[in-house]
């Protein structure tokens, strides 16, 4: 990670281009005092009288040493800065190039030090745009005043320097309007006033020059009583003349050979955010510079409207004083309505005749023409914009051939082959942050509007999706009606089946709908077709296997067209074999679904989609529960093709890949009507959704399981149904809703005569009144569960009952008859291979040792649970055991182990968002600081 100072201005931190907090004003100060003398030690009381002067609190040296112990912390993970303490004082240790003010010295002294006038021009370019405003702005003392105006003298020095510069090369007219500004705030600076008289003349304003002078001159007798300098009575003498010597030829290079082509489209108008690209744009360019051997080429990349030529007009018109040369821009029209791509040889021509070439002397042959080009542009500080590119091969003709030279395209396309056989440089937009969106809302209607409705704003934001384009339209639509509240616009595009309609202003370059359609016609048959069957995908993103089965075909064509939606950025890979949609790119491709798909192909798609889900997740459910009675879900749909998992880690791997689109694509089935993969899914995703601790996930799984079943009339179902949810509420403390439940699932089982059913609601009864303290009936319905079980010969449905009777008799206090329970359960799961079942039960035998003093062989038994509960995935029951594992160290007087032990158990408390538990154990952690 890359840290960086800023004291020109504001005083700020940033690491990567983003910000980093350094604490309030005075600390900030106190960072400053340090960072004007890196690597020197200050003494105490010399930092104090930088950051307070006579303003210093009591106990200043205290507090300084507050603010330093801050700042450490702050910046401790950069290897780059420390602040160490001397004899002597305190000192900043980094590179002098870390912080913008030494930085800027260090570009003058280069800018001066060279002969290139182009060089220099850069150099001191660079060296003010590190300012943001007044230098050390939280800071004001009498040292920090005299530091401030020793650097604005030095600034004012370095912009006087850069004019003079740009002045001899005739580019007096990139200078006048700063020289205007500088005049009026520095009206008696008698070298700016020569070269804002030289600009005036050069610019064909002789009058206005003279003019220029005289006002200057009568100042300077009214306020000094002083005649002007002899230069500047020189310069007067020169403009009154028409001195030949103030001319340079106009239109013209230093050398007078060729024009100066300065074609670049006007820069884009309130333009916002993209500060990290900027900066990534420059500082390639910076290192190209110091390389000097390769030409420096980027490649903007992203989907449609979201602002790729935008970036590359901001920054090339920033950067155009690093190429004094000119600028070259054509579009390429690689996506735009009713006009075919341009082609390599129509843009060389271009900027053949840009370049001044008399068409007389232009080759005939395509190559001489590209040879040309590359030969007029050698050894010249040029940049060349390729704005809306389709392919590499569109492009490579147009490089030119000098390592001088500067080019930036933009597509909607990955332009892999310019990148690997080039080197160019990807820049891959996304969609705007929400503070970026923000702030273009901001910029383009006002502070003041937005304020006024800022739920809407919201709403807006949230609709637009971060997108460029559909931010710009949806502020043009209300400043064009400024009667209309915002509501108005949030509620048309509230409706995803509207929204691109209400993103329509009727001219294609401004419409997302038809700016999207242009990325899809450049799309193979198979690509076009996969992009609208993802908008029927409902979750936030798809795997291979999922989009293969959505498709009905194999993997291997699948893959080849998502690398196609890719290459074309309407899909992103985010992570390694998923892909995801801007959500507006979605909109667009599930109107595509409606349109080109007849209702049997639709069906037929979310039928294949929702087969993978539920036969891949039945399967993985095998894996993590092999002793679950099974349920019959059928053959998966023609051309589904469930994911193979060979084992637990890859079931839960799966699963927790996968939870976001199971619960998605269970509302579509749902909505769908699809009641039996309601039902069954609902079962599948029980026993990884009960190891995660997802309990509000879990009810509306399985109420919406219970709609389904009933529609069904499933019994078994809804036995199962109401079962589990009786469960689900117990564990979010909704006792009276849980009795309901199971006392529905009670008589379902009773009616139908399902003693295996009648023994599961029994033992989940237990539960429910264990939760609510009736620990008596809470023994007597697991007793009748194990009774039931032992009807049915399943030796480990009577484990499950003896563990839970040994964990209810443990918490009553009754020892010895629990150890007994749960040995004989222990015995029971380890030859059968239940693993859940052993981990259960070890836990309760260390409870049961922990409460009768045994502390170490309880020890063993929480280690050994917590080990399996861990290759289980089961992070729920892991973090009780963590919990277990720290009191029984605390009662062994191990405080180090306890703490670690009770540390991680707080971490997967607050990941399962346990609020109690979480608190429980920081109670705990503080008694083993603070021991009564």
């Amino acid at each position: 990670m890359a840290i960086e100072f800023r004291l020109l201005g504001s005083i700020e931190a940033y690491v990567d281009g983003c910000p980093l907090d350094v604490g309030p004003a005075r600390q900030r100060s106190v960072l400053a005092a340090l960072l004007i003398s890196p690597n020197e030690a200050i003494p105490a009381d010399r930092l104090v009288e930088r950051v307070w002067a006579d303003r210093a609190p009591g106990q200043a040296r205290g507090t300084l040493r507050t603010y330093i112990a801050r700042l450490r912390h702050a910046l401790g993970g950069f290897d780059e800065v420390g602040i160490v303490r001397h004899a002597s004082g305190y000192m900043a240790c980094l590179e002098r190039g870390l912080v913008d003010l030494h930085r800027f010295y260090e570009l003058i002294g280069e800018a001066r030090a060279t002969d290139d006038g182009v060089v220099a021009i850069d150099l001191f370019r660079r060296a003010l745009a590190l300012w943001r405003g007044e230098a050390f702005a939280e800071l004001d003392t009498p040292w920090v005043r005299t530091l401030r105006s020793e650097l604005e003298t030095a600034r004012i020095g370095a912009e006087l320097d850069l004019s003079d510069l740009l002045l001899a090369r005739g580019r007096h007219d990139e200078v006048l309007a700063a020289l205007h500004t500088a005049a009026a705030a520095r009206p008696l600076d008698e070298r700016l006033a020569g070269q804002l008289m030289l600009a005036l003349y050069r610019g064909g304003r002789q009058g206005d020059a003279l003019d220029r002078y005289q006002s200057l001159r009568d100042r300077l007798a009214e306020e000094l009583g002083a005649d002007p300098s002899p230069p500047l009575r020189r310069l007067h003498q020169q403009i009154l003349t028409a001195d030949p010597a103030l001319d340079l030829p106009d239109g013209r290079s230093e050398d007078g050979t060729s024009p100066t082509p300065r074609q670049l489209p006007a820069p884009p108008r309130l333009f916002t955010g993209r500060e990290r690209e900027l900066r990534a744009l420059t500082a390639a360019l910076d290192d190209a510079a110091r390389d000097g051997t390769s030409m420096a080429a980027f490649a903007i990349e992203g989907a449609g409207g979201i602002g790729k030529t935008w970036l590359a007009l901001q920054w090339a018109h920033e950067q155009a004083g690093r190429f004094p040369d000119g600028q070259l821009y054509v579009n390429l029209q690689g996506f735009s309505p009713g006009a075919q791509p341009t082609s390599p040889v129509a843009a060389v021509r271009g900027f053949l005749d840009a370049l001044g070439v008399d068409p007389s002397a232009v080759p005939k042959d395509f190559d001489a023409q590209a040879a040309l080009y590359r030969s007029l542009v050698a050894g010249r500080r040029m940049l060349v914009v390729l704005d809306n590119a389709a392919t590499s091969g569109q492009v490579v003709p147009l490089l030119p051939g000098s390592p001088t030279c500067t080019v930036v395209i933009t597509s909607r396309n990955k332009l892999t082959g310019l990148i690997a056989a080039h080197g160019a440089r990807p820049i891959i937009l996304d969609v705007l942050g929400e503070a970026e969106a923000h702030e273009l809302l901001t910029r383009r209607l006002g502070a003041d509007r937005l304020a006024a409705e800022p739920e809407v704003v919201r709403d807006l934001l949230r609709y637009c999706c971060g997108l460029p384009l559909a931010l710009g339209i949806v502020a043009a639509r209300i400043l064009t009606h400024p009667g209309l509240p915002l509501s108005v616009f949030a509620e048309e595009l509230r409706d995803h089946s509207t929204r691109l309609d209400a993103l329509d202003t009727g001219e294609a370059d401004t419409d997302v709908r038809a700016v999207l359609s242009w990325s899809k016609h450049g799309l193979s048959a198979d690509a076009a077709e996969l992009l609208a069957l993802l908008g029927l995908a409902p979750g936030p993103d798809v795997s291979l296997a999922a989009a293969a089965s959505l498709a009905g075909w194999p993997p291997p064509r699948t893959a080849k067209a998502l690398r196609e939606l890719d290459g074309a950025h309407l899909v992103q890979q985010h992570v390694r074999g998923r892909h995801r949609m801007h959500d507006l790119i979605r909109v667009y491709a599930s109107e595509q679904a409606r349109r080109g798909l007849s209702d049997d192909a639709w069906a037929a798609a979310l039928r294949r989609l929702a087969d993978f889900y539920v036969h891949t997740a039945y399967a993985g459910d095998r894996l993590l529960q092999p002793h679950r009675e099974p349920i019959e879900i059928g053959a998966p749909a023609e051309g589904c093709r469930p994911e193979p998992l060979e084992d637990q880690t890859a079931a839960l791997s799966w699963f927790d890949a996968e939870h976001d689109c199971l619960l998605a694509a269970h509302r579509m089935m749902a909505d769908e009507g699809m009641h039996a993969s309601v039902w069954q899914l609902a079962w599948a995703s029980r026993t990884f959704q009960r190891r995660r601790g997802r309990w509000h996930e879990e009810l509306t799984i399985w109420q919406a399981a219970l709609a389904a079943a009933e529609r069904l009339g499933d019994v078994a179902a809804q036995i199962e149904a109401h079962r589990y949810l009786g469960g689900t509420w117990a564990q979010l403390d909704g006792h009276a809703e849980a009795v309901r439940h199971l006392e529905h699932a009670l008589s379902l089982a009773e009616r139908a005569g399902n003693t295996a059913a009648q023994a599961h609601t029994h033992m989940a009864y237990g539960w429910v009144e264990k939760a609510r303290s009736a620990d008596e009936s809470a023994v007597e319905h697991v007793m009748r569960a194990s009774h039931l079980y032992r009807t049915l010969d399943n030796p480990v449905w009577v484990a499950d009952a003896l563990a839970t009777a040994g964990w209810f008799h443990a918490e009553l206090g009754r020892y010895d008859t629990a150890r007994g329970q749960c040995e004989e359960a222990l015995r029971i799961y380890q030859r059968h291979g239940d693993v859940e079942g052993e981990a259960d039960t070890l836990h309760s035998l260390g409870y049961l040792a922990h409460h009768t003093g045994r502390h170490v062989e309880a020890l063993g038994h929480y280690e050994r649970a917590r080990t399996l509960f861990q290759d289980l995935g089961h992070t729920y029951n892991e973090a009780d055991a963590l919990d277990r594992i720290g009191h029984t160290q605390a009662a062994l007087d191990r405080p180090e182990p306890a703490r670690q032990s009770w540390c991680q158990a707080l971490d997967l408390y607050r990941a399962q968002q346990r609020g109690a538990d979480a608190e429980r154990v920081q109670i705990q952690l503080a008694a083993l600081d603070d021991p009564i």
